[in-house]
């Protein structure tokens, strides 16, 4: 279907049956969206069962959707060599299906972070070639001066500074090349996590850390004292993980997509090194308001990588009320216009926010339409197919983290 036109589009999606085992026809709806009536489309339309993820997207990061997600519009929507952009790029997941896929591709994320995790991932290299440098690189860096002995026992500590410092010296002599990119990026991932395959004692979910203090509180609470973790063998067994599907075809899809990808760092808002008219799909997420605090998340990652975390916080979105929200992304809508192509798409994920109370696109459609997009429609994948009255309440599984609700967009002819 790529290059679908807007009429094929809507057929298409009215006609859409489930690939779920119950075969669900899509329920038809419309929205009123600030005077807009747009017609709403509810299914499942991807699921983790529907296609198995590539390994090479199983880095952890918060608020992230899945591989389907993009996956689904990148079939539907273009065709190999044309140009997929992520404004809001996380973890990369849409660059990254995008380049599996033999799509160009164009990230931008306030967060540098981001581009540390995703762009290695275009180049992977061997496991050979990875234990090779490991093996190179000594493990007798003396501390530093910031205090980790709530999360690493002192022998990982001193693993992992060893190691931060060796990444950081190669970078800033200008010998830093694929191989330790990826060690960074498997490495930052391993930082903390609630298993024995991350680098730290339990603590949160890996794609956040808590403070020194909340880890202190975490460790008395459970009695625990941070046990060695053999660092080098644990990114060894990460890099195998992250290539054991990858096919031949698919590494050299992401070799030759990473030779040409743009990464940028900075306010979507402002991307002049993206040409007028150029991108042929948008699939991205945004901040929602004061959900996600980026800063706080990411403290130990920027710290690993050379980063400074307070001053990256202040140019990341973190919007407190919805018409602040909209003023930032009213300004992104116009930017996209601008370097969007003709024919080209949006597909904007809102999720739900505040337990369903503040329904995202509603705000959304009319940013679109006043940058000059048409609203082809909202696209609400249900993982759990439910009833139109709850999709559109705020009784919905809770707080609403059973659907993806997705605007879509189209820069006319």
């Amino acid at each position: 279907m790529g290059g679908s036109g807007s009429s094929d589009l809507e057929c298409s999606l009215t006609g859409f049956v489930s690939p779920t085992p119950q075969k669900i026809p899509t329920e038809v709806s419309t929205v009123l969206c600030g005077g807009h009536r747009v017609p709403a489309f509810i299914n499942e339309f991807w699921t983790a069962g529907q296609r198995k993820a590539s390994s090479i997207h199983e880095i952890s990061y918060r608020a992230c959707f899945k591989p389907q997600l993009p996956g689904f519009f990148i079939n539907m929507l273009t065709k190999k060599g044309d140009v997929v952009y992520d404004p809001f790029s996380g973890r990369g997941t849409t660059v990254i299906e995008a380049g599996l896929r033999g799509r160009e591709v164009i990230a931008n994320d306030a967060n540098p972070v981001s581009k540390s995790i995703t762009q290695p991932r275009l180049f992977p290299p061997t496991v050979e070639a990875v234990e090779k440098r490991l093996s190179a690189i000594p493990c007798d860096a003396e501390g530093g001066t910031l205090d980790l002995s709530m999360f690493y026992h002192p022998e990982t500590e001193r693993e992992i500074s060893s190691l931060r410092e060796y990444l950081l010296q190669r970078r800033d002599r200008g010998e830093e090349d694929t191989v330790d990119r990826w060690i960074a990026m498997v490495a930052t991932n391993r930082l903390t996590g609630h298993s024995s395959g991350f680098f730290s004692i339990y603590t949160l979910p890996p794609n956040q850390a808590v403070s020194q203090q909340s880890q202190k509180r975490i460790n008395r609470r459970r009695k625990q004292v941070p046990e060695y973790r053999d660092t080098h063998r644990l990114i060894i067994k990460k890099t195998k993980s992250l290539l054991r599907t990858l096919t031949r075809s698919q590494i050299i899809n992401l070799n030759r997509v990473g030779k040409t990808a743009i990464f940028l760092t900075g306010d979507a808002r402002k991307t002049p090194e993206i040409p007028d008219n150029t991108v042929n799909l948008v699939v991205t997420s945004p901040p929602f308001l004061d959900i996600v605090q980026y800063r706080n998340d990411n403290w130990l990652r920027c710290w690993f990588n050379g980063l400074d975390s307070n001053t990256l916080g202040k140019t990341i979105t973190m919007a407190r009320s919805v018409k602040e929200w909209a003023g930032v992304m009213g300004g992104v809508f116009r930017e996209l216009y601008r370097t969007g192509a003709t024919g080209g798409w949006v597909a904007f994920e809102v999720g739900e926010v505040r337990k369903g109370t503040i329904r995202l696109e509603e705000h959304v459609a009319p940013l679109g339409i006043a940058a000059g997009f048409s609203c082809e429609g909202i696209m609400i994948n249900t993982q759990a197919f439910t009833k139109t009255s709850h999709i559109w309440g705020v009784d919905n599984m809770g707080c609403g983290t059973n659907t993806n609700r997705i605007v879509l967009f189209k820069k006319e002819l």
